[in-house]
């Protein structure tokens, strides 16, 4: 008599899960869209944190070296380290997440970032504890990295996988306004600081406040994460492979022809999203004040107005890429950026604070979220529910490491090697990978709302 094999039969993820529709009240959207917002905000306000000092205190009290220039590389190579650890955060929670939510492991990430950014606040100086110092601050920026590396695609996907069918680019971009925030936040206490309280004192002790502050916004964060629920295409795929050995999520994406094409695209679409953000959030702040000779306070202000502008566009542009395609919206805004880099710098050059903030109004607030506020609906509908979380984790926190976590390193060894205009040149390459990488993705290759998953209509609850 023949056997039954012990094992569970396995099963090939598809690409498509029919045209099913999935009704969810209003306010599990409103919840799940509102936590992953404020979650993100968190999350970014302490991770952007370190970018802002990094250009402002780091070098001097962690990396001190007879050549200012030595130690400001040296303290943004620590801040090139948080990306390096993105991909594994991505890969670790990109992996738990496909398996086993989207929900339950973000609290985790939330916890992870904010006790790092709290004990960032709390290492001793180079001159306290001598190489201890450089070594625990880049510890705990790796424990930074892996924790936006687990965040930033199941936050996403919290808006994108609970949005309807036609405005899911409108309800993925709120997610995205984290990061507006974030910048906002984060630049906003560095300015408070600055104002009330002298240079000496705040590189004494004040700027460890911003840091501080940290684990009261996590408490609220971890709060509200606890509130949501599943979404529905993460809860259609469970049901599809329920009863069967569940596929290890990496495993199958790389078996899939057209995600692997559309992994190495995505990656080339987000090298210009990712070198201009840091040249305009966060190299812009060294630049100005170390070379055109503003104030810390100057320079602050000018991103705190951009930032502002920057949470208005990102929501407009990803309702935009609702009506037209996502590749043009996105595609225009790496165009933009390549059109106005060099009039950007010679303006900031005049030494006028009008100017600067007319600058990083234009670059940082309306042009560059083109690309940022069209990526999350942009990115899910590349990949089927199945390894989505994996697929836009990797295309994201992969190429963010050169993209994102080497530009200000980049531009710097840049300057002091050749000059301006090299460093700016490269911002131009940048931008001619992703336009090609972009066109590149066909629209006949994206995959249609109904093969993403089983389309959300809203209840009236």
């Amino acid at each position: 008599m023949q056997q039954e094999p012990t094992t569970k039969p396995t099963i090939q993820c598809e690409a498509s899960l029919g045209n099913g529709a999935q009704q969810v009240s209003k306010k599990d959207v409103r919840t799940a869209v509102s936590s992953s917002t404020i979650g993100t905000t968190i999350e970014w306000y302490d991770f952007f944190l370190y970018g802002t000092a990094a250009g402002l205190v780091f070098d001097r009290l962690y990396f001190p070296s007879d050549d200012s220039g030595i130690g400001l590389l040296l303290s943004y190579g620590t801040f090139a380290v948080g990306f390096l650890a993105r991909p594994l955060g991505g890969l670790v929670f990109g992996h738990l997440r496909d398996r086993i939510g989207r929900k339950k492991t973000l609290v985790t990430t939330m916890y992870i970032m904010g006790i790092a950014t709290f004990l960032i606040g709390a290492i001793p100086t180079y001159d306290q504890i001598g190489v201890w110092a450089p070594i625990t601050l880049i510890a705990l920026r790796i424990a930074q990295g892996i924790a936006i590396g687990g965040e930033w695609g199941g936050a996403v996907l919290l808006s994108v996988e609970y949005a309807p069918k036609s405005r899911r680019g409108f309800f993925g971009s709120f997610p995205q306004m984290g990061l507006a925030f974030g910048l906002l936040l984060g630049t906003g206490a560095f300015t408070l600081l600055n104002i009330f309280m002298s240079e000496q004192a705040f590189l004494a002790w004040g700027w460890r406040i911003a840091f501080f502050i940290s684990i009261l916004l996590v408490i609220v964060g971890v709060y509200l994460r606890s509130k949501i629920a599943e979404t529905p295409s993460f809860r259609a795929a469970q049901k599809k492979i329920e009863g069967f050995e569940r596929p290890i999520p990496l495993t199958e994406l790389l078996k899939d022809r057209l995600s692997r094409r559309h992994l190495i695209l995505g990656m080339g679409t987000r090298y210009a999203e990712g070198v201009a953000y840091n040249l305009f959030a966060v190299f812009i702040i060294t630049f100005a004040t170390g070379t055109v000779g503003f104030s810390q306070i100057q320079v602050l202000q000018s991103l705190m107005i951009a930032a502002l502008v920057l949470a208005v566009f990102i929501p407009l542009w990803g309702r935009v890429s609702d009506a037209i395609s996502r590749r043009m919206v996105f595609g225009i805004g790496a165009l933009l950026i390549a059109a106005i880099v060099y009039p950007a710098f010679w303006a900031i050059q005049t030494g006028s604070w009008l100017a600067l903030t007319i600058v990083l109004v234009i670059a940082l607030g309306v042009a560059y979220p083109l690309m940022y506020g069209s990526m999350a609906a942009f990115y899910a509908e590349l990949f089927p529910p199945e390894t989505r979380y994996s697929g836009i984790s990797i295309v994201y926190q992969v190429s963010g490491i050169f993209a994102s976590g080497m530009t200000p390193f980049i531009l710097t060894w840049l300057i002091g090697s050749f000059n301006l205009i090299a460093a700016l040149g490269y911002v131009i390459f940048s931008c001619a990978v992703t336009i090609v990488s972009t066109l590149l993705i066909r629209n006949r290759d994206l995959r249609t709302v109904g093969d993403m998953e089983h389309d959300v209509i809203l209840s009236a609850k």
